[in-house]
């Protein structure tokens, strides 16, 4: 019975992964989620619909965020599209036990600190969000057009290193996905590969 029951548990959590992985693809509805972000606020997918949205997974100790924060990239990015209406939202998906976890006020002063531009800071401890959309490492950055399909998921830019002075000479994805969002054309390379540190789940 208990191998019966084993097996049992094991299809079922075996689908319900499958089941994530389908609704994170290029081209399918993202993954609806309901979090609370670090001002108390609930956050929802569903409640930004008619926006574009960016969900930027975060871990300010890891030298890739870093890179991306020193230099000042991501929170051009952040503002930049937050003044064409884009909503940015920035996860955290580590667990107390990882060391990776902040708490609302800690995480609402290091965003402060680096200058974010982000209009959301999503606390995700359970990794509920984080394993519905497949983000992997920190910086993961996932994209969803104004109607909740996904259409870009992968890598901040095309430089692999921690050095912020790649930055300025690497194709930047997520610019270059929101500006076609915008300009109402298709995303030409909707997924890229993650680079960073790996998310503390």
């Amino acid at each position: 019975m208990k191998s019966i029951r084993s097996s049992l548990y094991s299809i079922i959590w075996s689908a319900a992964i499958m089941a994530a992985a389908s609704a994170a693809d290029i081209g399918n509805p993202a993954p609806d989620f309901s979090a609370t972000d670090a001002k108390g606020t609930t956050v929802s997918l569903a409640g930004m619909k008619g926006k574009i949205v960016v969900l930027e997974w975060i871990n300010f100790g890891c030298p890739f965020v870093k890179k991306h924060y020193d230099s000042g990239n991501m929170q051009k990015l952040q503002k930049s599209y937050a003044g064409k209406g884009v909503v940015w939202v920035t996860v955290n998906s580590g667990t107390k036990a990882s060391g990776t976890y902040l708490e609302p006020a800690e995480f609402i002063r290091k965003a402060e600190e680096k200058k974010s531009g982000a209009s959301h800071l999503v606390i995700d401890e359970s990794g509920a969000v984080g394993k519905a959309f497949g983000a992997k490492v920190t910086p993961h950055v996932f994209i969803v057009d104004a109607k909740g399909v996904l259409v870009y998921d992968g890598a901040v830019d095309s430089i692999k290193s921690t050095d912020p002075e790649d930055v300025e000479k690497a194709v930047n994805h997520v610019a270059k996905a929101l500006d076609a969002l915008l300009e109402g054309k298709p995303v030409e390379k909707a997924k890229t590969e993650p680079y960073g540190c790996g998310v503390k789940y």
